[in-house]
């Protein structure tokens, strides 16, 4: 093995406490600090939109940009796990989950909007691992799409600049309802995407048999 084969399957074999990794640790540890944030902000549930709201302001942009920055540090620096692959899109579900339902309970954002949100989310999850037997469900550009407009209506619902600008507000609203159409739209993707997964994998496993008979 030459000294460049070494150096390529060491990358191969990252540990699970790579930078990625750690940077994705750090995310899910901001959550519980987010949320809190959130409720320091609104004794009563109802936001004073002061300093502690703009801390969760910070908190998620902070969280978000982990969130790109580790993707990127893997893929350049072959520093994808096992780990990695399993604890980022949770960490990016937490985040995500618990702004919805924090927007919720203090009556900014529509909890049918949180709830097809989340039962997307939670759902495609769960379809991932339901067909992970036959193939890997792929990342659509929708997919990406989705989680871009989602971000942005967050942020947007986020910022305490409703007062200074109440035209906001309907911007907020405007985006949140984009993400909750493309998140539809991707969902109904994906399980036909499982569904197509699943018939040629069980179509596969036919063949094989009747190749493994006398």
């Amino acid at each position: 093995m030459t000294s460049t084969d070494a150096t390529a399957a060491g990358k191969g074999r990252a540990g699970v406490w790579n930078l990625p990794n750690v940077l994705t640790m750090i995310r899910i540890a901001l959550v519980p600090f987010f949320v809190w944030f959130l409720i320091a902000d609104a004794p009563g549930l109802h936001s004073e939109s002061g300093i502690w709201r703009w801390a969760a302001v910070v908190a998620f942009a902070v969280a978000i940009y982990t969130d790109k920055l580790d993707g990127d540090i893997a893929r350049s620096r072959n520093l994808v796990t096992d780990f990695g692959k399993i604890a980022d899109p949770i960490a990016d579900k937490l985040l995500t989950g618990s702004a919805l339902v924090m927007l919720s309970v203090l009556g900014e954002l529509p909890w049918w909007m949180t709830l097809v949100i989340l039962v997307r989310e939670w759902g495609i999850t769960g379809l991932r691992f339901f067909v992970i037997r036959y193939g890997v469900i792929p990342a659509s550009r929708g997919g990406k799409l989705k989680t871009v407009v989602q971000t942005a209506a967050i942020f947007l619902y986020l910022l305490p600049l409703g007062a200074v600008a109440p035209w906001l507000t309907w911007v907020a609203f405007a985006v949140m309802l984009a993400a909750v159409l493309i998140t539809v739209w991707t969902g109904v993707e994906y399980v036909v995407e499982a569904l197509r997964l699943r018939a040629k994998g069980k179509l596969q496993a036919r063949a094989n048999q009747g190749r493994e008979q006398p």
